[in-house]
């Protein structure tokens, strides 16, 4: 019912091409853990790895509702450093993002693609 934002079409629709995957694990429980996390249900992210650079991540990011939003990306990794990036992995910016409180504050356009590379804390 609703449009497809509110009825959570794209969500359905990630869930189902990108199945959570488990692992066996031993019998000891283990907190909850996650590398990232994203603010706005707008925002779909991908988290491939860096092709040329080791000890980096490439996080894109698509506004998949066709808003402009604010949305913060949290991470729990050790991010030395962190940068807008072209699809391939080329910085475009010589300035930095900065990360406030573990996240990154990220702007989006309709339908908008935002490519940032991360290179951890060796």
């Amino acid at each position: 019912a609703g449009s497809f934002q509110e009825a959570g079409v794209i969500q359905c629709a990630y869930s189902l091409n990108f199945p959570l995957h488990t692992v066996p694990a031993r019998s000891a429980p283990c907190p909850p853990w996650s590398a990232f996390s994203v603010s706005s249900p707008a925002v779909l992210p991908s988290v491939p790895k860096a092709e040329d650079r080791p000890g980096a991540v490439v996080v894109r990011l698509y506004e998949a509702h066709g808003s402009t939003v604010v949305a913060w990306l949290q991470t729990s990794l050790p991010i030395e450093e962190a940068m807008l990036c072209d699809l391939l992995e080329r910085p475009v910016a010589a300035e930095r993002l900065w990360l406030e409180q573990g996240g990154l504050r990220l702007s989006f356009t309709p339908f908008r693609v935002l490519s940032l590379l991360l290179v951890l804390r060796q």
